[in-house]
């Protein structure tokens, strides 16, 4: 895994700043430790981290082709590269390394810009065309890779982090207020914003062009749900683990020591258990636990482990925000508040004293249907159905306006939310149920800051993508919401940044296109089942995993933030959250849930960790610049003998 960055003036003849490459280029050495490379000729300059993964030796970057008219810096690892090498030998190609990066370079030669489409894997790209003047960024179909990149017309900056595109100079650092405004209603910045209106995103599945005409946008591959096919439930699960082994197999290549993560969930598990069926050693694997008991897995995690013969390390810890909230804070660049991102840091640092690339059970959960909140959507909807149109706006509005928030009260008194979702058509239920409600949102915002928004609406951006599925199936339409926002943005996000913070690449075989696409073409009747989620990959796996791993309950990856804001982080919160005065927010507002939390009498958690994380970056790259915070020793509680467990991501 690695960091990339670099320049280009399009009307330049004059040589890239190579101080200034240098230092856009160690911004990002903990991305890639072992190495740095660069390339200049005149307009352009191209930058490297390297964390080494295969080919130690020669996989030196930038890489050109045999005359050098084509140079590329590359993040990310292509799958299928050893099957695509021989295709280019017999083509004419001469190869001068084993590494992946040389493939793309020639694979680039033979199809131009539809050589993306080619690609197996996760990745950012940078290909410079020297004989065309062009430029060409290019991001994995999911977005498992970062790129960022700035442009005035005439001058591009791009970089695997924001921090490297701001190292790059004349860019402004005006934030974008729509940015906030989505921080704020998901918790994270959807593509291709960033907190900076002058910086973007490369979407996933998406390159771009730079030449002298200008930028151009092209998407390259999309996820379809319109071509469900229908097979009995044997050939399903036959055809889903022949893909998933699959993907699991491309992803044990390594030339550094490889494992996985392991949890009591399924998808690691799944994981885990194909890994042990596909090696001949046995799969070294990390856990992390928990002091507290609602928060840990350990127990799962350890019999599976043992069923498969796990080669495991166990560490216990008690997950502490004042140890590394400010490091968080510098590695994710702009506002983000996902509080799972701190079992997921601790993870990845436990599992970087044993690996250098681990493997994860992401994408289980938008693949098959398997959050909880599918579930409850579903059941919305039934409900729905029961009452006509008129009948729901004229008599159960009224009701929801007229009932009391008793968030205090039993569950079964807890109706409002209920109440006004009765009231939405099954869209603007699950944008509700998922996205924090407009009438927060603006209690919270200053006067200035709503202004500025005008009637700028967060969701309609996620309207849309509903609207791009290529189904009528409501079920289907919101996974491929979820993941062209919810999984790129958050999840993916959340997991490139707390792995590399600590020089570890994370890959995730159940994210594979190839395994997605199946996915897609299965009915969802047979994802979510009978109340159940994930029921086809659930059968698939039977002969895999235990019954206590495969029909528990679902449990999240999750932190203890409303306790924290009462006790641990309650000082060092009230001030980093009441100390900012730049207007954005309404301290009178602010004050007021405040309160309400520490009296207990409401949870404003996810509200307070929202604005506490906002304060963080803006204390670290507006107060005082991007410098990075000292890192120090975490805390491990107790470590266990290999052999005797196994964590999740």
């Amino acid at each position: 895994m690695c960091g990339i960055c670099g320049i280009f003036e399009v009307d330049s003849s004059r040589p890239i700043s190579a101080e200034l490459l240098r230092q856009m280029t160690e911004t990002l050495t903990h991305r890639g430790p072992d190495d740095a490379g660069y390339h200049q000729e005149p307009g352009v300059g191209l930058g490297h981290r390297r964390l080494s993964i295969i080919d130690l030796n020669t996989g030196h970057q930038p890489i050109a082709n045999e005359d050098e008219s084509i140079w590329i810096v590359f993040n990310g690892e292509i799958y299928n590269f050893l099957e695509l090498r021989p295709w280019l030998e017999a083509r004419g190609h001469r190869f001068r390394t084993l590494t992946d990066t040389e493939a793309i370079v020639h694979l680039y030669e033979e199809l131009g810009e539809e050589c993306f489409a080619r690609l197996r894997g996760m990745f950012a790209i940078a290909l410079w065309d020297r004989r065309r003047r062009r430029l060409l960024l290019a991001r994995d179909r999911i977005g498992k890779k970062p790129l960022f990149y700035a442009w005035d017309g005439r001058r591009l900056v791009f970089g695997s982090e924001l921090k490297a595109v701001m190292a790059g100079g004349e860019i402004r650092r005006d934030l974008d207020p729509t940015a906030i405004c989505d921080y704020f209603s998901f918790l994270y910045i959807p593509a291709p914003k960033t907190i900076y209106s002058a910086v973007r995103k490369v979407r996933p599945a998406h390159y771009v062009v730079i030449s002298e005409q200008g930028l151009r946008e092209q998407e390259y591959w999309d996820l379809s749900f319109g071509e469900v096919e229908e097979k009995s439930e044997q050939q399903w699960c036959e055809e889903l683990r022949k893909a998933f082994f699959d993907a699991v197999r491309v992803r044990l290549i390594s030339d550094v020591p490889l494992g996985s993560f392991l949890s009591g969930g399924i998808d690691s598990s799944a994981v885990v258990a194909a890994m042990s069926r596909l090696s001949s050693e046995p799969v070294k694997t990390c856990t992390i636990g928990f002091e507290e008991e609602a928060y840990s897995e350990l127990p799962y995690a350890r019999e599976l482990a043992r069923r498969v013969g796990a080669d495991s390390r166990e560490i216990t810890v008690r997950p502490s925000a004042t140890e590394v909230v400010e490091r968080l804070a510098w590695h994710y660049d702009e506002p983000f508040a996902d509080s799972s991102a701190i079992p997921t840091y601790y993870v990845s640092k436990a599992a970087r004293e044993q690996v250098t690339v681990a493997l994860s059970g992401d994408g289980g959960d938008e693949n098959f249907a398997g959050y909880r909140r599918y579930l409850q959507d579903q059941t919305q909807n039934a409900l729905r159905a029961l009452f006509p149109h008129w009948f729901r706006r004229r008599i159960i509005a009224p009701v929801a306006r007229w009932y009391p928030r008793l968030e205090n009260a039993p569950r079964i008194f807890r109706a409002k939310n209920r109440l006004e979702n009765l009231t939405r058509d099954p869209l603007e239920g699950y944008l509700a149920a998922t996205s924090m409600p407009p009438a927060i949102r603006e209690a919270l915002f200053s006067a200035d800051l709503q202004a500025q928004l005008g009637d700028y609406d967060p969701l309609e951006q996620f309207r849309e993508y509903y609207r791009r599925a290529n189904t009528d199936d409501h079920l289907s339409c919101i996974q491929y919401l979820d993941i062209k926002t919810y999984l790129t943005d958050d999840i993916c996000v959340k997991v490139d940044r707390a792995s590399m913070a600590v020089s570890l690449e994370v890959r995730a075989p159940l994210l594979d296109h190839k395994l997605m696409e199946l996915a897609a073409r299965i009915p969802s009747r047979l994802k979510l089942h009978n109340g159940s989620g994930k029921y086809i990959f659930k059968k698939t796996l039977e002969d895999l995993l235990p019954q206590s791993i495969l029909h528990r309950g679902k449990q999240g990856f999750g932190v203890p933030v409303a306790e924290w804001f009462r006790n641990e982080l309650r000082e060092w919160a009230r001030a980093t959250i009441f100390d900012a005065g730049d207007g954005m927010l309404n301290r009178t507002h602010l004050e007021r849930i405040w309160q309400q939390h520490q009296a207990g009498t409401r949870d404003y958690s996810a509200l307070l960790w929202e604005v506490f994380m906002f304060r963080q970056w803006q204390k670290l790259f507006q107060c005082e610049g991007p410098s990075r915070p000292e890192s120090q020793a975490l805390p491990v509680r107790a470590a266990v003998p290999a052999g005797q467990a196994g964590i999740r991501a």
